[in-house]
Formats: structure tokens, C-alpha cells, sequence
């Protein structure tokens, strides 16, 4: 049996698949900050022999809340002499440009803590001046002082020649075994001087934090008869080993949403479907990805805690391009200062929770509308929901500021609701040079069904897929993806005749190391290997990564790939430049640890009738409609085949499909729900 838990900042999910195929899931409420609880409390909700478990896969959202909460270790920053301000100074390409109390990001080193040691390389990564060790010996006694926890080493140019980083950290583990250290050419092999800083900074701040979470929770899976391999999902869409994880954390970052993004990904492929705008809706976000022909993308240019006035943090290792949004089923609606309604980014959370919860919640939340419009049952919910105290929570706080009914007050928070996630399916899609009528979306997490069928008419989306146990389809993800690694290093190669020699020499040093890398780390034999090159117009500052079909590039291949190179840099900025000169920037290597999957089962069809799945009649309340009185169907008694005319719901356990006057549902051949809008040219 193959298992997959994720953590949410609400709910912790579990699915499980057999031999056989048969697909299990649950929920349980996340328990922070000891996670690894809610871990055992849903493994045993579900009923599971632990002894049958032979693979377990984890998602975990640790990494990310230790940095947004600031509650990693103390640590200092040893880099290159005259360099200790490179993290506070970071980049002038503010976001907020005319704001003149705008504020940089605050380092997560102090500048007392960021020490210097003597020692040069120039840009081809030749020694200039040796490493002091004495320098470093009393900057580790100082630090030692200090009581810091953790320690990072980013030296000058350390990317093209890392043999003083490693040094140092070698002289660090002698004389201070206890501390945690990364250097950052374990990290990443790319330039920027600011973003490996920084990257390398977060990984030492999260790595004691990350390495006692993993401990504990291997502990109690083994304590409770767990024996089989055990993973966790990395952010770039694989999954790695515990022990490599405890090294390079800050690859987890984006852990728990990128399996949802993955598992699009195989879906589309078992359904036929190649362009798919990935959408996950949990307790506290909104997240999204586009997949275009089957690829999902990645991309080492992340930040946590970017928006249009903030510059966040870079973070530069390889993570699945999502957009995330504070918009989910816990976000608080509230009116702001100039009296209009806002919903998200606070929420609620699983402590106190939405008001339908009964925990004390006393703000309303885009669950509590769902329930005031009857887009939600209170009698799917475990706890005795108290539908006078919402409304009359949703009539003083939210209606009452303009003067309208209750009703229209909830359909109005999930109007906001949607209008936030819209802004952010544009971003991954229209902005990115894509048509969003060109793919299709699959709608998951205990959101994703409500709010999808609305966007996908306001997108033009031809088709929505809602996936069997979506609510936890994130988790399912995991259980169908492969060991993954990235290995990226900085190269500049000019893509002419005379510089292939170059390049394919490149490709097989870098090719040979990574493949040494990836069997010590992982322990496994059957690798696949994916290789690209970010490509640029010399001169200019931004690549476009650019996809290569052979492990050496032969001449006749050069005006093909630099045609593809033109056609990309076209989509991505509305612009090529045909007789311009190109270059190489990157070399990236993708290898995949491929491993056995289980095949999911197509649905028994035993031809009942669609009226044995009708629970209820019930009123709904439409945007432009008012209140509807519409059929409920029950999920789990629908088959394949059968159709299912809009308005109307779907409901199952943890999620409901809302559908919309026009609009219609097909049950396919393994369970899913196609959510289809007439009047939309799928041809455009």
C-alpha cells in the first residue's frame, strides 16, 4: 500500500491505494505546532494496518511557516570580505516605486552576526587570494559566543569554484560539530550574488527547525509499525528522502502545494487533457499553475512574501511557478478603512475556524457564505452548525455597512472571493502570453469545486475536471509522483558552431555529477535525465529556459533551437529580436528516480439510474438568479456516464460541485466530473 499525507494550514489530508487500485482518503483537523501529530491522527482515522504501508509520501507546510512566522534558529552569514552587506542591500527594482516610505526586507541576519573572512576568487572562479583560516577560526569562536544555532557560508564566485566554501565548512564541522552549516554551492549553482546569499541564509535559518520535525515524525511512523520507504515532496515536483531533505530544506518550501499541481499533471494525462490550468482552493489559499502540453513548469526565480508593494525573498532553487493567494474556504471577510469589502488574506485557520465550526469563530468567512446561500449543507459538517448566529455575524459585520439583505451580503463575499482567485488565474495565464480558453481547468481541495465552474465562465474555459476525492487531491498527487532532482550551474556559452565543443562538454561533466549525486542521495538506479539551457539576447538580462532533446547538440541542430529560443522569448515578453546574438546562461539537468505507480481503476457501471443519486431539493442562492431551488446529488452514487443538467449540486465528503444555469456535468470513465458551459467557443 502506497500512502500520502499533506498538511494544510486547516486540515492534514490522507490518501491510500493498493495493489488492486482501490483508492482510500481522510481528513483530520492540523495540530500546530507539533504537525506530525495531525500525521498520525488522520493515518489513524483512515484504519490503516501501518504494516501494509510499503511507500509513505509526506507534504509539508513546516519549512514555509517557520520563515513566514520568523520562528527559525539564530544565524549568521560567514561570507567573502568586504560582502557581509549583500543581503541588505539586495535590489534596487523596488515594486513599489513611488512609495518613499517604501521599506527593504528586513535580513533574516543581523548585521553583528554577518562576518567576514578573507578570501577572492575572480569571475572564472580562479583563486585571487587563498582562505584565511585564522580569520575563520576566530569568526567561529565569536559566533559560538554569540549562541548561534546555525551558520551559512556564501563566498564570492563559490558558484563557478566552491573549494574555499567547502573548506570552511569542513573547519566549522571540526571545531563545531554541533552547529548547523550550508554552503551555498550545496544549495545552488547559479549566479546572483544576492539571491544565493540569501537562498543559503534560509536554509541554515529553517534546517534545525526542518531536521527535528523530520526526526520526530520518522520516530513515531516507525513507532507505529511503519517500515517502508519514506519521502517527502519537494517544491520542485519530486520527492526526496528524508535525510537529503534534512540537508536542503529550503527545498520544501512549496512542498504540500506542488503535489496538487503534479498530480494535474498525470490526470491530464490519463484523460487525454495537455493544457491545464492547475486550481487548488484549501482552508487558508487559493492556489494555481498552468501545464502547457503535459510540462509543468519550473523555475528558480521564487519569493516568498512578494506582492505589489513588498519584494519578499528570493529563494533560488527549483519550485513549481504557482501564484498563491490568500483567498480560501477560512479567509475573514471584513469591511476596510474606506468602507469596502475585503476577503482574505486573514484567516481563520482550523483554531477557531469559520463560525460554522462551533470553536468560537466570531468573524465571517467564505465557508460561513457558502452556508448562508445554501451552496453548503449544515448537515455535512461533523459539528452542529449554528446558521442563526452566521447570519446574524454576516448582518452586524458585513451587511448592514451597505445597507443590504444577509443574502446578498454572502453571495457578495464569494463574488470578492472569486474576483481575487480570477486576478491570479490571469497572472499564470493571460500575463504569461497563454489563452485561457485554449486549456482546460482542474478544480481541486475542499474549495476548488465551488468557485471553478463560476471562474471558468468568467475565463471562457471550455471544460472543468473535478477530481474523485478532490478535496484531498493534493495528497494524491504525491502517490503518483517520481524522485526528483535539479542541478543547475551558471555557464555563459555564446550558441554559435565554434562554441558547441563547449557546451557539449559542459553537458557531460555536469550530467556525470548529477547522476553520481542523485544515486548516493537516493538510492536509485533507473534515472531518466531532462536537459534545458537559459538562453538570453546578448547584452540583455532575463532568459527564457529553452527545452534539449539530445544529450549533445550536434551543428545542424543550433538554427532550430535558436528559432524555438525567438518563439519562447516571444510569448514570455511580446517580443524577439530574430538577428540578434544569443547566449547560454544556464545548464539545467532534470532527473527523475522513476518509480512503480499504482494503476488507478476505471468505475464499475451497474446502470442505476441518476435519480438513485438525487439526496435533496433544495434553494440556492445565484448571482444575477436570486434563489433557485435545485437538485443535490450525492458523488458517491454517481457513475460514469450519467449527466447531470446545471443549476444544481454535486456533494462529498469535504467538497461540493456548484454548478450554474447553462452549464452541465458528465461523470468519465474513472469518476471524474466534466463541468461543460454552453456558449463558449472552444474553437477561439
Amino acid at each position: 500500500m502506497r500512502v500520502a499525507t499533506d498538511i494544510g494550514g486547516t486540515f492534514t489530508d490522507c490518501v491510500y491505494i493498493d495493489q488492486n487500485g482501490d483508492v482510500g482518503f481522510s481528513k483530520s483537523h492540523s495540530t500546530p505546532p507539533n504537525f506530525e501529530q495531525g500525521v498520525m491522527d488522520v493515518l489513524r482515522k483512515s484504519e490503516l494496518n501501518m504494516k501494509d504501508i510499503s511507500t509513505f509520501i509526506h507534504g509539508s507546510t513546516v519549512v514555509i511557516n517557520t520563515l513566514t512566522e520568523r520562528k527559525g534558529v539564530k544565524t549568521a552569514l560567514i561570507t567573502t570580505k568586504g560582502m557581509r552587506d549583500v543581503i541588505e542591500i539586495a535590489r534596487g527594482n523596488r515594486p513599489d516605486l513611488y512609495n518613499f516610505r517604501y521599506q527593504k526586507p528586513k535580513p533574516f541576519v543581523p548585521r553583528y552576526l554577518r562576518q567576514e573572512v578573507e578570501e577572492r576568487l575572480n569571475y572564472k572562479g580562479e583563486i585571487i587570494a587563498p582562505l584565511n583560516e585564522e580569520d575563520l577560526v576566530s569568526v567561529i569562536e565569536y559566533l559560538r559566543e554569540e549562541n548561534v544555532e546555525a551558520i551559512a557560508v556564501a563566498f564570492l564566485h563559490s558558484y563557478r569554484n566552491d573549494i574555499h566554501e567547502q573548506k570552511a565548512v569542513q573547519i566549522i564541522r571540526e571545531l563545531w560539530p554541533e552547529v548547523a552549516v550550508t554552503a551555498s554551492s550545496e544549495i545552488t549553482r547559479e549566479w546572483r550574488e544576492y539571491e544565493r546569499t540569501n537562498t543559503t541564509v534560509l536554509n541554515s535559518y529553517v534546517k534545525p527547525i526542518a531536521t527535528s520535525y523530520l526526526e520526530r515524525l520518522k520516530e513515531k511512523l516507525h513507532s507505529n509499525g511503519i517500515e517502508g520507504s519514506t519521502y517527502i515532496m519537494r517544491s520542485n515536483g519530486g520527492t526526496s528522502s528524508f535525510e537529503q531533505a534534512k540537508e536542503t530544506p529550503i527545498a520544501l518550501v512549496e512542498s504540500g502545494p506542488v503535489a496538487g499541481i503534479l498530480g494535474a499533471a498525470v490526470l491530464g494525462e490519463m484523460i487525454g487533457e495537455k493544457n491545464i490550468l492547475a486550481f487548488d482552493i484549501g482552508g487558508t489559499t487559493a492556489k494555481c499553475s498552468l501545464i502547457h502540453q503535459g510540462e509543468v513548469k519550473v523555475s528558480t526565480d521564487y519569493y516568498i512574501e512578494k506582492n505589489d508593494r513588498y519584494a519578499g525573498y528570493p529563494i533560488k532553487t527549483p519550485v513549481v511557478e504557482i501564484v498563491e493567494i490568500g483567498n480560501g474556504g477560512g479567509s475573514i471577510a471584513r469591511i476596510d478603512e474606506s468602507g469596502s469589502l475585503k476577503v482574505g488574506p486573514q484567516s481563520a485557520g482550523s483554531t477557531p475556524g469559520p463560525i460554522a465550526y462551533g470553536n468560537g469563530g466570531e468573524e465571517p468567512t467564505t465557508t460561513d457564505a457558502h452556508l448562508v446561500t445554501g451552496r453548503l449543507s449544515p448537515k455535512n459538517f461533523e459539528n452542529l452548525v449554528d446558521m442563526k448566529s452566521i447570519k446574524e455575524i454576516i448582518e452586524n459585520k458585513i451587511a448592514q455597512s451597505f445597507s443590504s439583505s444577509t443574502d446578498d451580503a454572502a453571495m457578495g463575499i464569494i463574488q470578492i472571493a472569486n474576483s481575487n482567485m480570477l486576478n491570479a488565474l490571469k497572472l499564470i495565464s493571460v500575463r504569461k502570453g497563454y489563452d485561457p480558453r485554449e486549456f482546460s481547468m482542474i478544480a481541486f481541495g475542499g474549495g476548488g469545486p465551488m468557485h471553478a465552474p463560476a471562474l471558468a465562465k468568467e475565463l471562457g474555459i471550455k471544460k472543468v475536471i473535478i477530481p474523485m476525492a478532490s478535496s484531498v487531491f493534493s495528497a494524491w498527487g504525491m502517490l503518483m509522483t517520481d524522485l526528483r532532482s535539479d542541478y543547475l550551474k551558471t555557464s555563459i556559452l555564446s550558441f554559435q558552431k565554434n562554441s558547441m565543443e563547449n557546451l557539449n562538454q559542459a553537458l557531460a561533466d555536469m550530467e556525470e555529477k548529477s547522476i553520481q549525486h542523485f544515486i548516493e542521495h537516493q538510492k536509485h538506479s533507473e534515472i531518466i535525465v531532462q536537459r534545458y539551457v537559459d538562453m538570453r539576447y546578448q547584452g540583455q538580462e532575463h532568459t527564457v529556459k529553452v527545452p534539449l532533446n539530445t544529450n549533445k547538440v550536434e551543428v545542424e541542430e543550433i538554427e532550430e533551437i535558436v528559432n524555438q529560443f525567438h518563439n519562447l522569448h516571444e510569448q514570455h515578453y511580446s517580443f524577439s529580436l530574430p538577428k540578434a546574438s544569443t547566449e547560454i546562461v544556464n545548464i539545467h539537468l532534470t532527473l527523475f528516480g522513476v518509480v512503480s505507480k499504482p494503476i488507478i481503476k476505471e468505475q464499475e457501471v451497474t446502470g442505476k439510474p441518476l435519480k438513485n443519486a438525487l439526496k435533496e431539493k433544495r434553494s440556492v442562492y445565484y448571482e444575477n438568479e436570486g434563489w433557485l431551488s435545485i437538485n443535490i446529488y450525492d458523488r458517491n452514487q454517481l457513475e460514469p456516464g450519467m449527466n447531470i443538467e446545471g443549476p444544481a449540486i454535486v456533494e462529498e465528503e469535504s467538497s461540493s460541485t456548484v454548478i450554474y444555469p447553462g452549464q452541465s456535468i458528465e461523470v468519465d470513465r474513472f469518476g471524474n466530473l466534466v463541468v461543460e458551459t454552453e456558449g463558449i467557443d472552444y474553437e477561439a
